[in-house]
């Protein structure tokens, strides 16, 4: 299986799975008519397919037979009467899930010891080529297998593995984290409107300079404290922002909330 003609399937077309399809097609160079998706509204499937070029098929077992990639997008409680179908179809092939809570053994057990599978944890920014894919660091993908898979995403995620017992921790920051995100983005532009900016102007400025901040740090490795001191003058404006979102609790608020995902 080669990264440039992978045929890649989804089982289950969600929001999720359009937002990996769409990382492919509009940033990784993967064209539209190598996915296959199937999904429970076949006239929705349809059109979701159409925006992308995609096929649309009405069974898993017919996406496992016309794929090499299968990701599995449906609801984790779904997952094992979905692929139960499938499952002679999905044998040889590789089975990538997107199913939060559902680690190796589950899929060991219900594919079989010879299955090819791994589960992850995305986040939905990979449709825009700036995605995160936690992945469980227990697979049984060959290395040809795993080489694939990470040159088919790395152009569209980070690829970031983990222990099986710290793939939920990892999902809380960076799959529930742009919900967390979108809440400060909206927070900031609501203190700017207050203040007088249009709420376009605010949106474009906080959301570029959450992007910007993000890339930094990327690039450059410091540490968040000192980025924060490097903003921070004697007696300024922004050390004087920095107290009143401490005094009003905006670290214990943010650790709380990745406490509450993994509750």
């Amino acid at each position: 299986m080669d990264a440039k003609t992978a045929r890649i399937g989804f089982i289950g077309f969600g929001n999720m799975a359009q937002a990996m399809a769409k990382g492919l097609v509009e940033h990784a160079n993967v064209a539209g008519d190598r996915i296959t998706a199937c999904a429970a509204h076949y006239d929705k499937l349809q059109a979701s397919c159409a925006a992308l070029g995609a096929t649309p098929v009405h069974t898993a077992a017919e996406v496992a037979e016309a794929s090499d990639l299968i990701i599995v997008a449906v609801k984790p409680h779904m997952v094992a009467d979905v692929l139960a179908p499938a499952r002679e179809a999905l044998a040889g092939k590789v089975v990538v899930s997107v199913a939060a809570g559902l680690l190796f053994d589950f899929y060991d057990e219900l594919l079989g010891q010879e299955s090819h599978h791994l589960s992850t944890i995305p986040n939905t920014p990979i449709a825009v080529g700036c995605g995160v894919i936690a992945c469980e660091q227990k697979h049984s993908l060959t290395c040809d297998e795993w080489d694939t898979f990470t040159q088919l995403f790395s152009p569209i995620a980070l690829i970031e593995p983990v222990a099986g017992n710290l793939l939920s921790t990892a999902s809380a920051v960076a799959g529930c984290g742009p919900a967390f995100a979108a809440m400060f983005l909206e927070s900031l532009a609501d203190g700017a409107v207050k203040n007088g900016l249009p709420r376009a102007t605010a949106y474009r400025l906080a959301a570029q300079m959450m992007a910007g901040t993000a890339q930094l740090h990327l690039a450059e490795g410091t540490h968040p404290g000192a980025m924060k001191d490097a903003v921070c003058s004697p007696g300024g404006t922004t050390i004087k922002g920095v107290a009143a979102l401490e005094a009003a609790g905006l670290r214990n608020a943010v650790i709380s909330a990745v406490d509450a995902t993994l509750q």
